[in-house]
């Protein structure tokens, strides 16, 4: 029987018959063109090379049916394009004597296609959710949903890859973001029990496999970096894709995902405070066909803290399991368990004795102030969820994420100070040391079901390439939370006294809520390409409902809000590797609590950004500038006497640059350099006005590097080294502390502070210790002490110098 052929391009192959003694095509082959196409069904990849490249294609329909191509990215001719699309698919090119190509499947043996061989080139087979390579991620879903390429995403976006997170030996999320343009990471210092970050000058959203993760006052996600593949952040707005966000931007999170190849990796560390960490995962098939692959990570930590006789005590698993049940049909399970015995390593420490100076002398970093007998932070933390993906046809594929969430917290600790006012200092700290301070006991539960499921299509109207993203998400949160406070009996700043009674301390509830919050959101978003031009475009509408009832005066309310949040950005893709991008985003997001008888109102925002991005031609680096202008409307803050209260307006201009990746085969690269200018431009309070946001500098400078010798004498050493600048930072005062202009007693200096690592790899020396390495890493090097900021009346010192020694078996 004939095999039916599906001719792409039907005209352009009449006319190559019609002129088939010429000798050559009128379209020119060899030319280079830049090409960013996702992994996508093999027919419509081919498809759209041979439109861009101007060649004749002709293909057996039934040699592409249910075959995915490979993501195409890069500077390649028509042919290394083609065949970089058909890698891993059994089928091969071949060009014909009249200067056409058609498609065959490779030779089998025992009736079985063997694997097309890799293609080397510009391009990657990296997704937007599998490992990279280096510290050059390629590929990106942040802002997008959708599988793009992160030189052409035009929108400003980090990402940390496992490598790098390995080569900083990162041991939480402030960790792995501190080298980001945009972000301040550690704001309140070293804290064992949250990440306290502020991207582009506010709290950003966490999301983990495309689904938010539920953060609370004191009961945050604190995801374990061990567990994931990638840590992206993506600035600004992003609520016409993902929902209720914040202005400033998100933390997208990838977990380590079963791979279809059997590894396992052993880690243990030991380091200074008595830490001592043994980290393991394992992957691979579970049967002969591989239609069942399994993944297990997980982490034990015992360890001290900077802290006198405060311990971090964490145990993590995560199992995995991706069930492959056809080409087209995938179901991967996720689950994480966290359980976190831990107390107050930021502290809450006077002014008199930190920023001010105190009769009774300084208050050392180390000195823990509360009473260990009394104070503790358990956290239980576990999600179960599931990623599912279906492709319908050539054009369509469906994906639906979901996940269900729990938080179990119950805290107490003891505040020092926060009693002081200009012209009677003694009520915080004594001439003889002695500190008033106030106890806290919270109890915090966070329950939520988030959902979200969407179809993609990608085809072709004429010359323009389309990619729709058309998506409706569900999400439940249940928060009960409760916050007393009384004064506890007082300690000493130079003798701490421990073992108090605590029996008789009056408590007053600061907070006691229940609020549900029940959210609907229909997005649409098309990403257009026409030649080198891109065009994004996306809207979204949100539903909201927020039924709250407040314990502490006996009200309840019942609110439902709707917003339409909008994005637009263009772009144009330069043979050269530059990419020049405007783009406008909106945010929608709910704030938690309220004032005691009705709930916040929502805040929204809006940013207009200009950015350029540059990834130099077959190299490993991506350069990338933006400037912005930010503004957030309904804006709520909290000062550390638990005063809550909405301030209008806030207004954020800046400035940032990042140079990301493998600068060649040894060093690898990244730096940044930020500017913020922030300040309150419509406030309730007239002191308010004009000041700068807390805890937002307005320079930062940052670069890390890792130099690794691959042969020579040196060959599997490696060192790396890195700096850290953060500028001075502002703080908004209760109304006890003075201000006068723009500076306040609370103001914080800039600090620089240096990191390094040494790493060898043990497989150098014998054959029989490949996979095996060691490491030395060491944070805040020469151990600077330094005010990480100052909140209200309290004062937090900044991480000091941690080393960490490990060694790392992978088999």
């Amino acid at each position: 029987m004939p095999k039916t052929i599906n001719l792409f391009r039907p005209t352009l192959l009449a006319a190559a018959m019609a002129l088939a003694t010429v000798p050559a095509l009128a379209a020119d082959t060899a030319a280079v063109r830049s090409y960013q196409l996702p992994a996508a069904p093999l027919a419509s990849t081919l498809n759209q090379i041979a439109s861009q490249a101007g060649v004749v294609l002709s293909i057996d329909p039934s040699l592409t049916a249910g075959k995915t191509a490979q993501p195409v990215q890069g500077q390649y001719d028509a042919q290394t394009a083609l065949q970089q699309a058909l890698r891993g698919t059994g089928l091969t090119l071949v060009a014909n004597s009249a200067g056409t190509y058609s498609v065959q499947a490779l030779p089998s043996e025992n009736g079985v296609a063997l694997p097309a061989a890799n293609i080397d080139g510009t391009g990657s087979a990296e997704t937007a959710w599998g490992p990279s390579v280096g510290y050059a991620a390629k590929r990106t879903a942040s802002g997008t949903k959708t599988d793009t390429a992160l030189n052409e995403a035009p929108r400003s976006i980090s990402v940390a890859t496992r490598e790098q997170m390995q080569d900083r030996a990162v041991q939480n999320i402030d960790d792995a973001v501190r080298y980001m343009p945009g972000v301040v990471a550690s704001s309140y210092g070293s804290d064992s029990r949250a990440e306290w970050l502020k991207i582009r000058g506010f709290e950003p959203t966490q999301f983990l496999d495309g689904l938010p993760l539920p953060k609370g006052t004191y009961a945050m996600p604190k995801l374990e970096t061990w567990d994931l593949e990638r840590v992206a952040v993506l600035r600004g707005p992003a609520s016409s894709v993902y929902g209720q966000t914040p202005p400033g931007g998100l933390v997208d999170m990838v977990s380590r995902r079963p791979e279809e190849t059997q590894s396992n990796e052993v880690q243990l560390q030991v380091g200074s405070y008595q830490h001592k960490q043994i980290s393991f995962d394992s992957t691979g098939p579970l049967d002969e066909q591989g239609n069942l692959l399994y993944r297990v990570s997980g982490v034990v930590r015992d360890s001290g803290t900077t802290i006198e006789h405060v311990d971090d005590k964490r145990y993590n698993i995560a199992p995995s399991l991706t069930w492959k049940m056809d080409e087209d049909t995938k179901l991967t399970f996720l689950s994480q368990f966290n359980r976190d015995d831990t107390g107050i390593t930021s502290q809450f420490l006077p002014l008199q004795g930190t920023k001010l100076t105190s009769p009774a002398g300084e208050i050392k970093y180390h000195k823990n102030l509360g009473d260990p007998e009394w104070e503790f932070y358990d956290k239980t933390y576990y999600a179960l969820g599931y990623a599912f993906e279906h492709r319908l046809n050539d054009v369509w594929q469906f994906r639906q994420n979901a996940r269900y969430t729990k938080s179990d917290l119950e805290f107490q600790g003891i505040t020092a100070g926060g009693f002081y006012w200009p012209n009677t200092p003694d009520l915080a700290v004594s001439p003889d040391g002695t500190v008033r301070r106030g106890a806290n006991v919270v109890n915090e539960d966070i329950s939520q079901f988030a959902l979200d499921n969407n179809f993609q299509a990608d085809f072709a109207t004429g010359v323009v390439n389309h990619t729709v993203l058309i998506g409706l998400d569900y999400q439940r949160v249940n928060t009960n939370y409760q916050w007393l406070y009384g004064e506890a009996p007082t300690s000493n700043i130079i003798h701490p006294i421990y073992g108090q009674d605590f029996s008789s301390v009056a408590y007053f509830a600061y907070q006691d809520y229940n609020q549900k919050r029940q959210s609907e959101g229909l997005y649409v978003q098309d990403q257009m390409a026409l030649d080198n031009w891109r065009l994004t475009l996306g809207g979204r509408q949100d539903w909201l409902n927020t039924d709250s009832t407040f314990y502490t005066t006996g009200n309840s309310d019942n609110r439902s809000d709707n917003a339409f949040s909008g994005n637009a950005a263009l772009s144009y893709v330069f043979d050269s590797g530059f990419t020049p991008y405007v783009s406008y985003a909106e945010s929608f997001q709910a704030e938690a609590g309220g004032n005691g008888s009705v709930a916040f109102e929502p805040s929204t925002g809006k940013q207009y950004e200009l950015g350029l991005k540059y990834q130099p031609p077959g190299s490993d680096m991506l350069f990338t500038a933006a400037v912005y202008d930010l503004t957030r409307k309904n804006i709520v803050m909290s000062d550390s006497l638990g005063v809550t209260r909405p301030v209008g307006e806030v207004n954020v201009k800046g400035f940032e640059l990042e140079a990301t990746g493998n600068v060649n085969e040894n060093l690898k690269l990244t730096a940044a350099y930020t500017y913020a200018n922030s300040k309150m431009t419509k406030v309730g309070d007239p002191d308010d006005k004009n000041r700068p946001l807390p805890l937002t500098p307005e320079n930062q400078a940052s670069a890390w590097a890792d130099y690794t010798w691959h042969n020579g004498f040196l060959e599997g050493f490696g060192t790396g080294f890195g700096v850290r600048y953060v500028g001075e930072t502002h703080n908004i005062p209760v109304g006890n502390l003075p201000y006068v202009g723009s500076k306040s007693d609370g103001d914080t200096r800039s600090y620089t502070v240096y990191d390094a690592a040494i790493h060898y790899d043990l497989g150098t020396i014998a054959s029989s210790l490949n996979g095996a390495s060691v490491a030395l890493n060491a944070k805040n090097l020469f151990d600077k002490e330094y005010m990480s900021t100052c909140d209200g009346t309290y004062c937090y010192y900044g991480e000091r110098r941690s080393v960490v020694a490990s060694v790392d078996y992978k088999f």
